[in-house]
């Protein structure tokens, strides 16, 4: 099957139409066709690089099929995303997206994880990674997930996994080094220790309103010429206590997302309206269309819209919390 008709009548298409509802929406227009317009790019930092405003992350096409992974990776290339993040914790994405992204390998700007805190541990995890992505280096190698200052020091101590980090990149296995976080706290500590390229972080309308959480490292990233990344934009609450794990619609998201595709859209052009480069849709696959969507169509949020949007931050639990 070809993939545009892939994508007009396959995965991608039903999970549009699961969350469709936009006013006067209809599926990504594919190179092609009547009103295509490629998804607009940013500077990356001081990088001089330029990537799309919204990546594609692997964790999208975890647990599917070769095929529909192909499907998606060609869409998401062909709609004008020439950014795609994995880590090895998204379950078999680096596997799928390794092969999915062969052919467009030179043409894109691929960043990776680890959650590994030591050097032979991280060494050991870029190896592992390299050889599932069918690459020979990564354009952007981060430290994931970093949440504590604990995590801070055994990155940054002595045999910590910034020194395998050096040596990749002296080495040729990595072009630049950053870092995702999940504190401001850790953020702004390891920007202490080193000039990261990059940070990729939790920049959302609920945690910015109620938690002033994200607004100091946006302001920091910028202060080092770092290229700022955001995740988590359409997320919204936690889930409530009482529901179990088997009870949430989707084990992708551990955090409950926007479920109105308006509040979503919403949120996500909030997100790409603050000083960030680019950022990094949720893992559930039905919210890619409606990413690439508001990517396609972006235009700033105004006064009122945001106004809106952080009213309905109100009644939400914040995913993180900021002491």
């Amino acid at each position: 099957m070809d993939r545009r008709d892939f994508f007009k009548s396959g995965a991608l298409a039903a999970g549009w139409a699961a969350l469709s509802g936009l006013s006067g929406a209809a599926p990504f227009p594919s190179p092609g066709d009547k009103g295509f317009k490629p998804i607009p790019k940013r500077p990356l930092g001081k990088t001089g690089q330029e990537l799309s405003i919204i990546g594609m992350g692997g964790i999208v096409i975890m647990n599917a099929s070769q095929a529909v992974a192909n499907n998606t990776v060609a869409q998401a290339y062909d709609a004008g995303i020439n950014y795609f993040d994995v880590a090895p914790s998204y379950g078999d994405a680096q596997q799928l997206l390794g092969p999915a992204l062969e052919p467009y390998r030179a043409r894109v700007f691929l960043a990776c994880k680890t959650g590994k805190r030591d050097r032979a541990g991280a060494e050991a995890a870029l190896d592992e990674s390299l050889k599932m992505l069918k690459t020979d280096h990564v354009d952007l190698y981060q430290h994931h997930a970093v949440t504590t200052l604990d995590d801070v020091n055994r990155i940054m101590g002595p045999g910590g996994a910034q020194e395998a980090f050096l040596a990749a990149r002296k080495a040729g296995k990595v072009r630049y080094l950053g870092f995702s976080a999940h504190s401001p706290e850790a953020a702004l500590a390891l920007f202490d220790h080193f000039d990261f390229d990059t940070v990729l972080f939790p920049i959302n309308f609920v945690l910015t309103s109620r938690e002033n959480f994200g607004p100091q490292v946006i302001a920091r990233a910028h202060e080092k010429g770092a290229g700022m990344l955001a995740i988590k934009a359409m997320a919204k609450s936690k889930w409530p206590a009482s529901l179990a794990s088997g009870q949430k619609p989707n084990p992708k998201e551990w955090y409950q997302p926007c479920s109105v595709p308006e509040e979503a859209a919403l949120a996500l052009r909030w997100t790409l309206s603050q000083r960030i480069t680019a950022a990094i849709p949720p893992g559930d696959e039905r919210f890619f269309p409606l990413a690439m969507y508001v990517a396609q169509n972006f235009r700033p949020i105004e006064p009122e819209e945001e106004k809106l949007l952080m009213a309905r931050a109100a009644d939400a639990v914040p995913i993180f919390p900021h002491a």
